[in-house]
């Protein structure tokens, strides 16, 4: 089975909003032949993503440092519940086990994530799919800091990534994602 890595927020006051487009996601992501490799929460949007994905009778992974497990953060109720003992560990686990990326709205956590996804593509060292769900605009000023990147002659993001304006939209991406020839633009980059 394919494995969707998903990174998102574990906040729980965030608007409703964005927890209700991560469970729809959940049960979605069911219904296109995907399971779930996340973070192993069970609050925020990575509570309700998992929560999806279990109501739609799907797979769910997740990836959980022990000190937050010892604090009763993880969701008990996943298919697998991998303990890991750093932040770096579970990233690396989840990295190595995804077969694409879907960064939904999050914090300095989801960004720090989905960084090191992007510059592993970057150096030609992962070549799976990334989308980001710009929910309401929500990546917006993330979006125009990386065209001015480009701009300012720092390295181009293009090819990269795709951004899903709707939830509609995340599924082409993922399924059917444009080349990447990340090789070859990074040494002419170089």
């Amino acid at each position: 089975m394919k494995l969707l890595c998903v990174y998102c927020s574990s906040s729980r006051e965030v608007a409703p909003a964005y927890a209700e487009a991560a469970e729809a996601i959940g049960r979605e992501l069911v219904g296109r032949g995907w399971g779930l490799i996340y973070g192993g929460g069970k609050i925020g949007l990575m509570g309700a993503v998992a929560r999806g994905v279990k109501a739609a009778d799907g797979v769910v992974v997740g990836v959980i440092p022990e000190f937050m497990k010892s604090r009763e953060l993880a969701y008990l109720e996943a298919d697998e519940l991998v303990t890991v003992q750093t932040m770096a560990e579970r990233k690396q686990a989840m990295i190595a086990r995804a077969d694409g990326f879907l960064a939904l709205p999050g914090g300095i956590g989801t960004l720090e994530e989905i960084a090191e996804v992007l510059t592993l593509r970057y150096l030609a060292q992962l070549d799976k799919p990334v989308v980001f769900f710009n929910q309401n605009g929500f990546y917006d000023h993330l979006l125009r800091f990386f065209q001015h990147l480009g701009q300012e002659r720092f390295r181009s993001m293009d090819g990269l990534f795709a951004v899903a304006n709707t939830r509609a939209e995340i599924w082409p991406h993922l399924e059917n994602p444009p080349g990447y020839q990340a090789e070859l633009l990074w040494r002419e980059r170089r």
